[in-house]
């Protein structure tokens, strides 16, 4: 689409030069009737001399079809023309006493006067002819005004072109620069709605930074940020309670199922109360991750992902999987961020390996200057599953075990770390979780650890 500034300019710009050839227009066929005498002076006086000869001791008047054309309009038309000793008259019989004798010797240029008798007028017009100076007398002409107009825009033609092309350029400097004027306030105000966090868009967009003309748009943006900030918060406020309130039942729950005498309905009843209790916890998590601010100190990664591996290591043993940790340099890695949150991060990642990994033999946390990633062989993901499984209540496991709030967790916790959880997989090769970090809270020291259970 193109620019405001460049339609706007281009726009304003052909009006205005479409606005001044109107005024030309008008002034042109107002401008000679105001002055009729003169402006017939002018134009007969032109005719005259395109139509005037000067050969040797010769003076011709051509018969020329503007003078022609002349002749027939004004039936009383009357003219001398002379230079130096040379005369050429015309209707000398209509021709009253002029004030002026002949050769005329005066100064070039053009008027009207009165005759001796003061009942008319005539034009006086004098041009320059190399040596000779060419005098014209003009009395009683009838002069269209199609003609007096197409005589004044051929003697102005250039003139006129100027103007007009510099009152369009003015127009379209002056247009451009409100323009781009009103452009860069729309760019403020996107600039600043982009920094407004899409989960928590507290933040308002000044007027004081935006034209007048945009302060309505500002108004109505701040108060839908608003509106979706009391929504979030709402939301979030509802899901911290509702799970907070469903830890009592449950508990009480668990304490009944245990007098359930028969040995199967026990335990499939324990199951779901255990399932239910993980779903109310991750819905905590979740609400507090969302709801608080996390203060960050170094930590070391390599230390958190081996006591991580460490603690899953029975898991792995028990379902014939590899663990192991990859790393090329020896010392910690330190990153900014809150230990049990990282630890809780990884473990989420870890633990999906070990479920949903199916057909998996080995699962390597290799650790780089950017984070750490969860790598497994298992048989992948279908295609496109990697961002379902980071939307809230998704599960990868087609067995229905797990809450589905894990990676969503692991989410919030990178983004409250100012980093990002990435997923990629391949149906057959395997499936990559990485936890990459900010470039300023990413791992300054690296270290080599192993860790491996069989």
């Amino acid at each position: 689409m193109t620019s405001i500034a460049r339609t706007f300019a281009l726009s304003l710009g052909i009006a205005a030069t479409m606005i001044f050839l109107i005024m030309v227009a008008i002034f042109v066929s107002r401008y000679p009737l105001e002055e009729r005498e003169f402006r017939a002076c002018r134009v007969v006086a032109a005719v005259l001399d395109r139509a005037t000869e000067i050969d040797g001791r010769n003076l011709t008047i051509r018969p020329t079809s503007a003078l022609a054309e002349l002749k027939a309009d004004s039936p009383n038309l009357w003219y001398v023309v002379s230079a130096g000793d040379m005369v050429s008259e015309y209707g000398s019989e209509r021709r009253p006493a002029l004030p002026f004798a002949f050769p005329y010797h005066g100064p070039v240029g053009s008027s009207v006067f009165n005759t001796l008798d003061q009942k008319s007028t005539f034009c006086l017009a004098v041009a320059q002819r190399g040596s000779l100076q060419l005098a014209m007398m003009v009395g009683e002409p009838q002069v269209r005004f199609g003609r007096m107009a197409g005589n004044f825009l051929v003697n102005r033609i250039f003139s006129i072109i100027l103007v007009a092309l510099a009152f369009a350029a003015t127009v379209a400097i002056g247009s451009a620069l409100a323009a781009r004027f009103v452009s860069r306030g729309i760019e403020r105000v996107a600039l600043r709605a982009l920094a407004i966090d899409p989960s928590a868009p507290q933040g308002l967009i000044s007027l004081s930074e935006v034209p007048r003309e945009l302060k309505p748009l500002v108004e109505a943006l701040n108060r839908a940020f608003g509106e979706i900030d009391a929504y979030i918060r709402m939301q979030r406020r509802f899901l911290g309670n509702a799970a907070h309130q469903l830890r009592t039942p449950l508990t009480l729950l668990r304490a009944k199922v245990e007098d359930v005498s028969e040995p199967a309905l026990k335990v499939e009843l324990v199951r779901d109360i255990r399932r239910l209790t993980s779903l109310v916890s991750a819905m905590l998590d979740l609400a507090r991750l969302q709801n608080h601010a996390i203060e960050k100190r170094p930590i070391d990664l390599a230390q958190i992902t081996l006591d991580v591996l460490a603690d899953f290591g029975p898991s792995a043993l028990d379902a014939g999987i590899e663990l192991a940790l990859e790393q090329a340099e020896k010392g910690p890695l330190l990153v900014q961020g809150v230990d049990a949150a990282i630890r809780s991060a990884l473990a989420n990642l870890v633990g999906n390996a070990l479920i949903h990994a199916h057909g998996a033999r080995r699962i390597v946390a290799t650790l780089g200057r950017d984070g750490v990633s969860i790598d497994d062989d298992g048989a992948g993901l279908p295609d496109g599953a990697e961002h379902k499984l980071l939307e809230p209540f998704q599960t990868g496991n087609t067995a229905g075990d797990g809450a589905g709030l894990g990676l969503s967790i692991v989410r919030e916790i990178m983004a409250a770390h100012g980093g990002e959880l990435i997923i990629s997989s391949s149906p057959g090769r395997g499936t990559s979780m990485s936890l990459r970090f900010p470039v300023t809270a990413a791992p300054t020291i690296s270290a080599q650890l192993e860790l491996q259970t069989s």
